[in-house]
């Protein structure tokens, strides 16, 4: 039996930095990645931060581009660079999961219709074993549809089919331990 590992999508300060929208549930999602990374710190179960790097406000070392100071990484835990939206693609990602021992992913983060949504099927597709945290992933409102629409759309997409879907409350009556 492999262990697991807890995956923050994107959770960088440019997500909530945005003077003109605010992602979707924004701060009870970024609590509920709180709560569930001080449980997973408890347990000893690892922490993988996934940081968005490209252009604009996703580049690096600008402070945009920083994981959110609300859930900052502690030493030893674990930040892979993605260029893409697929956190695998172009990353060593695959590598420190493996180097880890990780068989199963419980995965939350931003934004859930572009690198939620890619990192899941890629996870799925690599024969990862992954749980999609239901209420810890958003994102922003479009001209078409709203960010609740979206999130509710990509958790029936995306649910047993590719991941398995729990609450934060599930995660944390399990002690990650599902």
């Amino acid at each position: 039996m492999g262990k697991t590992a807890f995956m923050i999508i994107d959770v960088q300060e440019a997500m909530y930095s945005y003077s003109n929208k605010y992602p979707f549930q924004g701060t009870q999602v970024l609590d509920n990645i709180k709560v569930l990374l001080e449980k997973a710190r408890a347990t000893g179960t690892p922490v993988v931060y996934i940081q968005h790097t490209d252009a604009d406000e996703y580049e690096k070392g600008t402070p945009t581009w920083q994981i959110c100071a609300e859930i900052k990484p502690m030493d030893g835990e674990a930040i892979v660079e993605k260029p893409t939206w697929d956190a695998f693609h172009k990353t060593n990602l695959n590598e420190v999961l493996q180097g880890l021992g990780i068989t199963k992913l419980i995965i939350a983060g931003m934004q859930t219709e572009f690198c939620v949504d890619t990192t899941c099927r890629r996870t799925f597709s690599m024969g990862y074993d992954a749980i999609l945290v239901e209420d810890a992933h958003t994102t922003f409102s479009s001209d078409m549809l709203s960010g609740g629409q979206i999130v509710e759309h990509h958790n029936e997409v995306l649910g047993n089919r590719f991941v398995k879907l729990k609450t934060t409350q599930e995660i944390l009556n399990a002690n990650f331990a599902i």
